[in-house]
């Protein structure tokens, strides 16, 4: 639903003040998730290069558990990214810096045959 242009003028105000306030933009900066998601994203990209380090160094010095576990870490690393990513991404409303905006989910459609059927019902009527 649209704003009057009343209501947009009066948001619009209170989004250049807010933004004006460099606690309060930090503040919301620091209660985002995808900034959090980011950073855990980062220290799992690191993680999975020592974890590298400890297979190429135990494959280099023949310590194969040294390897398995290295390779071990890699997985758990990736997997942490992975879940951190997916965290980052489901949130409705990101606010950073004094703007929000709010995305809306479109309801996710069963399988490939649903899809197929919906596009059957949809096509032209010359066609049938």
């Amino acid at each position: 639903m649209p704003l009057s242009e009343h209501e947009q003028r009066l948001f619009d105000q209170i989004e250049r003040s807010l933004a004006e306030d460099p606690k309060f933009a930090s503040a919301v900066r620091a209660s985002d998730p995808r900034f959090h998601a980011r950073r855990r994203i980062v220290v799992a990209a690191f993680v999975i290069i020592a974890g590298l380090a400890l297979v190429v160094y135990g494959t280099v010095s023949r310590n194969t558990p040294l390897g398995v576990a290295g390779f071990v870490v890699m997985l758990g690393a990736a997997a942490f990214a992975m879940q951190s990513r997916r965290k980052g991404q489901a949130t409705d409303l990101h606010a950073v810096g004094g703007t929000a905006s709010r995305r809306t989910r479109q309801p996710r459609r069963g399988g490939f045959i649903d899809r197929l059927e919906e596009r059957w019902k949809q096509r032209p009527e010359g066609h049938r």
